[in-house]
């Protein structure tokens, strides 16, 4: 009965996440790229970066489409899975799931008139329609990051004989994580798109598949993975010293910090076994000062703690590392195409990128993916076992209904065979028309086609 609720509930959740936060970043990223593409289009007279936008205009629908049902999905399964988390907490963070609704509803409404407005609306006023997606796109993950923080920092609430009382749910929803996260979160999304929409490109130009304007397709991805991919990695600064703050045990967890001490050194690598983790390359006090700013700050270990209220701290640093070591290998790879193109942009107007930095483009769409997944796999990880830091397990959040497994097997075939569909429409896709449309009243250029 304990694998079938507890495990079986977490894997299912746990699944039906990686599913979603698929589509969720692009869903908030590729607004953003339309709303640049077609203010470009007003600005320069370029029509070009009009029909980049139409080419993406499909599958922003259909990515929407996807991810508001697997979003949905994770509604039900709240409510089934743990019904005691949600009667716990149900009344304590139901607002920002409301809110989250309004915002989810006020995208879809901006992105139908988007979607049937081309060639109906005047230019100017096709570009105000991405003003809304933009904005509600991004609020509707802060409201439901915020939810998430709560989990990992609870406030707005007293429990008294057992019992909450006292709700104040505008602490609750601006709790002391949800800034951190929210900021992590919003960006980890723009760097998402703008690395995957790059990779899709450089793929493109260099099997030298039919795309039109591949070249300024690549340029303005690889323009926004560039500003977001540093701002992220100051972020992720900001929110580990924070985790630090608030949750020293999980704190832990991640740098596989097992004795509490001061001057603590940062461990790069390593395998957390028996309570030490082997093979890691260690600088000298850089974990005490990355955490507090003091190189002979004290650092709580994991051993300061009895083991039953421990994270799993092969996960937790594993995943952990992962996220960083993508984040800096996606920073590298920005910096070089910016470099290889700065250098080359006189000498040759219509350059491309070579081989070895084309198949860097194409993995940074993949690296993109695994430090999103792998940085929720910290924020998830790392709070065991709690499902309310502090204040409930995740054992008693569970329903005590058996069967889970059986549904757990379904729900991953059905996701197969979702990602499976969503792929070969994605690839039979075109890329865009092969000649460009003109701009009422602008001179345009011809379009950039690649054979």
């Amino acid at each position: 009965m304990e694998f079938d609720s507890l495990l079986s509930a977490r894997a299912l959740m746990g699944l039906s996440l990686v599913f979603h936060t698929f589509f969720t970043p692009l869903g908030i990223g590729l607004p953003l790229l339309l709303f640049i593409a077609e203010g470009l289009a007003l600005k320069t007279g370029d029509q070009r970066y009009r029909q980049l936008a139409r080419a993406w205009t499909p599958v922003v629908g259909l990515l929407f489409a996807v991810g508001a049902v697997s979003g949905t999905v994770l509604s039900f399964e709240l409510g089934l899975l743990w019904p005691r988390f949600m009667e716990y907490a149900g009344g304590i963070i139901g607002m920002p799931f409301s809110l989250e609704g309004f915002a989810f509803f006020t995208e879809a409404i901006f992105l139908a008139i988007y979607i049937y407005g081309w060639n109906r609306m005047s230019a100017f006023a096709h570009w105000l329609v991405t003003i809304p997606i933009v904005i509600s796109s991004a609020i509707s993950a802060v409201f439901v990051i915020s939810a998430n923080a709560w989990m990992n920092t609870p406030e707005g609430f007293r429990v008294v004989g057992g019992q909450v009382v006292d709700v104040n749910p505008w602490d609750a929803m601006f709790n002391a994580a949800w800034l951190h996260e929210a900021i992590h979160g919003t960006l980890a999304s723009y760097v998402v798109t703008g690395f995957s929409v790059a990779a899709v490109y450089a793929w493109l130009l260099w099997r030298k598949k039919p795309a039109a304007n591949a070249r300024l397709g690549l340029q303005l991805a690889m323009a926004v993975a560039a500003v977001s991919i540093p701002l992220q990695i100051v972020a992720g600064d900001l929110a580990a010293r924070r985790v630090a703050e608030l949750q020293p045990v999980k704190f832990a967890a991640m740098e596989g910090q097992y004795e509490t001490e001061r001057g603590a050194p940062l461990r790069i690598g390593g395998i957390p076994v028996d309570g030490e983790t082997r093979f890691a390359i260690e600088i000298p006090k850089l974990l005490s000062y990355l955490g507090y700013r003091d190189f002979n700050a004290e650092v709580v270990g994991l051993n300061a703690v009895p083991k039953e209220d421990r994270p799993n701290e092969l996960l937790t640093h594993l995943s952990f590392q992962v996220m960083v070591g993508a984040g800096f290998a996606l920073l590298f790879i920005g910096g070089w195409y910016w470099w290889a193109w700065w250098r080359r942009r006189r000498a040759e107007p219509g350059w491309l990128p070579g081989r070895w930095l084309s198949w860097a483009l194409a993995a940074s769409g993949f690296l993109s993916f695994a430090a999103l997944q792998a940085g929720w796999f910290v924020t998830e990880f790392g709070r065991q076992p709690w499902v309310v830091y502090g204040y409930l397990r995740t054992s008693e959040g569970v329903t005590e209904r058996d069967g889970i497994l059986v549904f757990f097997v379904l729900f991953t075939l059905l996701y197969v065979v979702i990602s499976a569909a969503l792929i070969v429409a994605l690839l039979k896709w075109p890329h865009g028309p092969k000649q460009p449309e003109r701009l009422p009243g602008a001179a345009g250029k011809e379009a950039e086609g690649v054979a």
